[in-house]
């Protein structure tokens, strides 16, 4: 269902984008570190770092920073939230990122994960609720902080290569897709903000170390039309997703 209304998105922009909307086409290369840090039989402290570059590596578009807690309801279904800051450059064609500056967000989130198998492949659901302060500027100083909600649902594949299980010095095929919305009272044209699908392989080197390389496709739509206009502008952005996940055990 999730990929046939992907399906259905891709189309649909590719067609609107022609007739009226605005493509904005960028480069992308990200990297990630990402750690669940065990800190008790149920608790995990989560930690994240994102390297967001465009022209694929050569210049900044985000910095985001994230730290939240983890806790294990079941064997299947974790729960978690905590704090993002997220740091947007300016960026591509029409950036939302104005006059040279850059731009912070605050957030906090809440979301809830299940695992689920079908024969050797492993399936990640997760739902993330987001609370956004997005700094609004009057020339170059904070003015006020606009608020906006957003849901997020996210399905992960990964599939061991080698056997049944994924063991320690194997490689596997990882892939996902989220689709981000925005809802309440200060959301105006862009309910949909945007999708990222990507796929690619990954290395498990022991339990608690993992590299991931993956192929990256973002649809984004941006909050304001393009300056002077009432077109709406759209970023269709392919690259590379590298992500080092590193967890720590420290109840031993």
């Amino acid at each position: 269902m999730l990929l046939l209304l992907l399906c259905f998105t891709v189309t649909h922009s590719r067609a609107q984008t022609q007739r009226n909307r605005i493509a904005d086409h960028n480069t992308l290369g990200w990297l990630v570190y990402n750690g669940d840090n065990q800190i008790s039989k149920k608790w995990q402290l989560h930690s994240e770092l994102q390297l967001r570059r465009v022209h694929l590596i050569s210049d900044p578009q985000q910095l985001l920073a994230r730290l939240g807690g983890i806790y294990q309801l079941s064997e299947r279904v974790k729960v978690s939230g905590g704090y993002t800051l997220l740091i947007t450059y300016p960026y591509g064609d029409y950036p939302t990122a104005a006059s040279g500056r850059s731009e912070p967000e605050h957030r906090l989130y809440e979301d809830v994960s299940l695992k689920d198998a079908v024969g050797r492949l492993e399936l990640t659901h997760r739902v993330r609720l987001e609370q956004r302060w997005q700094a609004q500027f009057v020339e170059k100083s904070i003015e006020s902080w606009w608020f906006q909600n957003r849901i997020r649902y996210q399905l992960s594949l990964q599939l061991p290569l080698l056997g049944p299980t994924l063991d320690n010095h194997e490689p596997y095929l990882t892939a996902f897709d989220e689709l981000f919305i925005s809802f309440g009272r200060n959301v105006q044209n862009n309910v949909f903000n945007q999708n990222r699908l990507a796929g690619g392989v990954g290395y498990r080197f022991s339990d608690n170390f993992r590299l991931d390389v993956q192929y990256l496709y973002q649809i984004t739509q941006h909050e304001e039309d393009a300056p002077g206009t009432n077109t709406p502008v759209f970023e269709y952005n392919h690259g590379v997703r590298t992500v080092l996940a590193y967890d720590l055990d420290f109840t031993k």
